[in-house]
């Protein structure tokens, strides 16, 4: 069973930074974009009431290493995500109070990742750093990795209608992970019910306020 949203839209699935890229290109309407892409989107809006967030770990966006973060030289940022390289920016410079050069190498002492490619390597680097996690022990707030946005006015009927949808989706999450393939190295039901928060709550939207006020001044 599926909401009859798909009958509105023409959907395409992108990697985050491509997702922002489509929208601030004007090449869509609406995108799951990274939040620190907003600030290049000029006039967008946020259309609805989730996101994809976390408190705490989030199991997925993580600065892996073979050393400690105060003994890294060097930093290989992620091609595919705008936010979580400006998250890693903030955290170097106010939570860990470091400055490692950033490189486009694999001979980094460190590099970010996110995503599913990030579930192998946890047992493969002795330091691992949840960028959530990181961040909520700095400023005490959840975080917002990316949220539904709009590079134009969106009619409220069809706001109404996606949220409707998203809500429908989240409330379904059981059934739709009972169908799914298992994934090694990650427990899918902690990681969809449990590690990513979806309410786009107060707390959050005075976090990503936060995160943009921080980026602006790296």
């Amino acid at each position: 069973m599926h909401s009859d949203i798909l009958n509105q839209i023409n959907l395409s699935l992108d990697i985050p930074s491509v997702c922002a890229n489509k929208l601030i290109e004007n090449q869509v309407d609406i995108g799951l974009v990274p939040v620190a892409a907003l600030l290049h989107i000029k006039n967008y809006q946020i259309i609805s009431n989730y996101c994809i967030g976390a408190k705490g770990n989030v199991d997925s966006v993580f600065i892996f290493s073979n050393k400690p973060i105060q003994e890294i030289k060097t930093l290989q940022l992620d091609a595919q995500s705008r936010t979580s390289n400006n998250l890693s920016k903030v955290l170097l410079k106010y939570h860990w109070k470091i400055n490692p050069e950033l490189v486009n190498t694999e001979m980094a002492d460190a590099f970010v990742q996110i995503g599913d490619r990030t579930f192998s390597n946890r047992n493969h680097y002795p330091y691992q750093y949840d960028l959530a996690s990181e961040w909520y022990k700095f400023t005490g707030l959840p975080f917002v990795f990316a949220v539904w946005a709009s590079n134009k006015p969106i009619a409220e009927d069809f706001k109404i209608d996606f949220n409707a949808a998203l809500k429908f989706g989240l409330d379904n999450r059981r059934q739709l992970i009972a169908s799914l393939a298992k994934v090694e190295n990650l427990d899918l039901e902690d990681y969809l019910m449990n590690k990513i928060d979806f309410d786009l709550n107060e707390p959050k939207l005075i976090a990503l306020a936060k995160f943009h006020e921080l980026i602006r001044t790296l």
